[in-house]
């Protein structure tokens, strides 16, 4: 095991690098950067009208300068723009200066916020690490025993109707599920039973302990629901399958034949082995729940985390949080990825990844 983790970590670095280096090209060829947001601020004009005009090709990026909106503006305070977003060097100098800087954790300034990347991925990731922690334990507290119930009355009607809703639940996205609940439940329509942004109060710092929790909570609840009902459904599912599998093995005809209870059967015998994969799989879940289910409803419900700090950088072009964030998206999925291979084996010793290689 100890030569499988340290391939492991060192695939982590070419990994990282291969990452990195395919954004940072996508990235040159993507019009509307952050010199041209900063031409067509100071020439007045909207980063809209500016795409229906280059679309239209009446005006276009074809100046001396390569910008879109940069006639009439001086040419030096152009190469001042450039010199100020470090687009002065070329791209291949500008990637190994990153990449340089990246070793160091130095993720540079954001161009826009005026603070340094890694303070504002530090501020935010808590945030974005509680609505995933929260709605994976609710989710697992929901998804396990709905699973083991339905593998227990497989083919019944009670099966039959759980798993539609549960189908139900799966096919309807989850920022869907999202707006629907502003639309009902935080005065979009109808009630106004829980606020629609943040996840405290403008008075959070002067209530009681006690209040701070309930206030928490309280802009906490639409939220966790939506990324609760968008991803309880494959983990029920699982669990289903994986206790239905345990539960036809010969071991179990056994201990039924001696007499046991089939509650004794099935925490007894069948539930370790049937919660194996789904254990295993928290890891995952909480990377995928975390840095792709809860973006989008970062974004809605305007929760400062760190999915909508990326989210706002791709639209502001803010490369330094963009990179910053894909560079500490990648590393802790990545490194999330070892815990979990880590925790197939703990959880069965039989599985040897050495011996599979």
């Amino acid at each position: 095991m100890g030569r499988y983790l340290l391939r492991r970590l060192f695939l982590i670095i070419p990994t990282l690098f291969g990452i990195m280096v395919i954004n940072f090209v996508i990235v040159q060829f993507a019009p509307g950067g952050p010199v041209e947001q900063a031409i067509i601020q100071a020439s007045g004009m909207s980063m809209s009208s500016t795409a229906s005009v280059s679309s239209a090709g009446s005006m276009g990026p074809s100046t001396e300068s390569g910008y879109t909106g940069s006639e009439g503006l001086d040419p030096e305070f152009v190469a001042r723009l450039e010199e100020a977003f470090g687009f002065d060097k070329p791209p291949h100098e500008r990637f190994l200066l990153m990449l340089g800087n990246y070793i160091t954790l130095d993720f540079g300034e954001s161009y826009f916020q005026d603070k340094a990347v890694l303070d504002l991925v530090v501020e935010r990731l808590p945030v974005s690490v509680s609505l995933g922690l929260w709605s994976l334990l609710l989710i697992y507290s929901i998804s396990i025993p709905l699973g083991m119930a339905k593998a227990v009355r497989d083919g019944t009607p009670f099966d039959v109707w759980s798993s539609a809703a549960v189908f139900v639940a799966y096919a309807i996205p989850g920022f869907l599920f999202a707006i629907m609940l502003i639309v009902f439940f935080a005065g979009g329509t109808y009630l106004d039973w829980f606020p629609m942004r943040d996840l405290f109060s403008e008075n959070f710092d002067g209530l009681s302990p006690l209040a701070k929790v309930r206030d928490y909570f309280w802009h906490l609840a639409l939220p966790l629901t939506a990324l609760t009902i968008g991803g309880f459904a494959t983990l029920t599912m699982l669990t289903k399958n994986s206790f239905l599998e345990e539960i036809n093995k010969q071991f179990v005809l056994t201990a039924r034949a001696k007499g046991l209870t089939e509650r004794r059967v099935l925490f007894g015998h069948v539930f370790r082995n049937g919660m194996l994969i789904v254990i295993a799989g928290f890891p995952a879940a909480f990377v995928g729940l975390m840095f792709t289910g809860a973006l989008l409803i970062e974004v809605i419900f305007s929760i400062d985390g760190i999915g909508l700090l990326g989210y706002e950088a791709i639209v502001k072009r803010d490369y330094p949080i963009f990179f910053g964030t894909l560079f500490c998206f990648t590393l802790i999925g990545l490194v999330m990825q070892l815990i979990g291979d880590i925790v197939y084996t703990l959880v069965d010793p039989r599985i040897d990844f050495e011996a599979r290689e």
